[in-house]
C-alpha cells in the first residue's frame, strides 16, 4: 500500500495555520485532503443554545478526538470515511457528513492537534504556527464578525473566559511537540518553500510506485 502523508498544522487561534492549510490545498489540489480538528466538536444537541455558547471549545475534552484517530487509521489503510461537519453560528455540529476518500496527502488543521500524543504519533510532519497575540486576537474578531455570525461582545467574553486561559494551558505548550516552528503563518515564504518541497518529494514517489 501506498504511504500517505499526513501534516499536521496547529496554532493558537487567529495564527494563520488555516492559511498555511489552504495555501497546501490550492496548490496541490486534488492531491491534498484537508481534516479540520473542529468538525469534531462534541455534538451539543441536547443543550441549548444560550448553553452551547458558555461551553469551553478551548480544551481537549471539548473534541471527539479518538473518532478523528479512527478516521485517520482508516484513511491510512485505504478506507474511506464520513467526516462530521461542525456549524460555528449555532455553535453545534451539523447533521451533515463531508464523504472523504484516501489522498496521497492529508492536513490536519487545528489548535489542539499536537496536544494529544496518539494523534501526533500518526503524523510525518508537525508544525505549529506562532504568531503574535494581538494580531491573533484582531484576526478573531475580524473572522468570528464576518464569517460566523458573532457580536463583539461575544468574541470578547470567549476570548478572556476560554480561549486565552485554554491557549495558555494547552495550546501553547504543544509547541514543543512540533517538528517546525513558523512565524507568522502563509505568509511566510521561506517556511511556505520548504514545506511544498516536502510534499513536491513525497508525490514524486507516491506516483513512481
Amino acid at each position: 500500500m501506498k504511504k500517505i502523508l499526513v501534516i499536521g498544522i496547529a496554532g493558537g487561534t487567529g495564527s494563520g495555520k488555516s492559511t498555511l492549510t489552504e495555501r497546501l490545498k490550492k496548490e496541490f489540489g486534488d492531491d491534498v485532503t484537508v481534516i479540520r480538528h473542529d468538525d469534531y466538536y462534541k455534538e451539543q444537541h441536547a443543550l441549548t443554545y444560550d448553553q452551547r455558547v458558555t461551553v469551553n471549545y478551548d480544551c481537549p475534552e471539548a473534541f471527539d478526538t479518538d473518532l478523528l484517530i479512527g478516521h485517520l487509521r482508516d484513511l491510512k489503510q485505504g478506507r474511506e470515511v464520513d467526516c462530521p461537519v461542525y456549524d460555528y453560528t449555532i455553535h453545534d455540529r451539523s447533521d451533515e457528513v463531508r464523504h472523504i476518500v484516501p489522498t496521497p496527502v492529508i492536513v490536519l488543521d487545528g489548535i489542539l492537534i499536537l496536544e494529544n500524543k496518539e494523534l501526533c504519533d500518526m503524523m510525518d510532519v508537525k508544525i505549529f504556527v506562532d504568531t503574535d497575540d494581538d494580531i491573533r486576537i484582531l484576526r478573531r474578531i475580524e473572522r468570528d464578525v464576518l464569517e460566523r455570525d458573532r457580536s463583539l461582545s461575544s468574541i470578547i467574553n470567549q476570548y478572556r473566559n476560554t480561549v486565552k486561559p485554554m491557549h495558555e494551558k494547552y495550546v501553547q505548550p504543544s509547541r514543543r511537540n512540533a517538528d517546525i516552528v513558523i512565524l507568522n503563518g502563509g505568509l511566510n515564504p521561506v517556511a511556505n518553500d520548504m514545506i511544498e518541497t516536502k510534499i513536491k518529494n513525497h508525490l514524486a514517489d507516491f506516483y513512481a510506485e
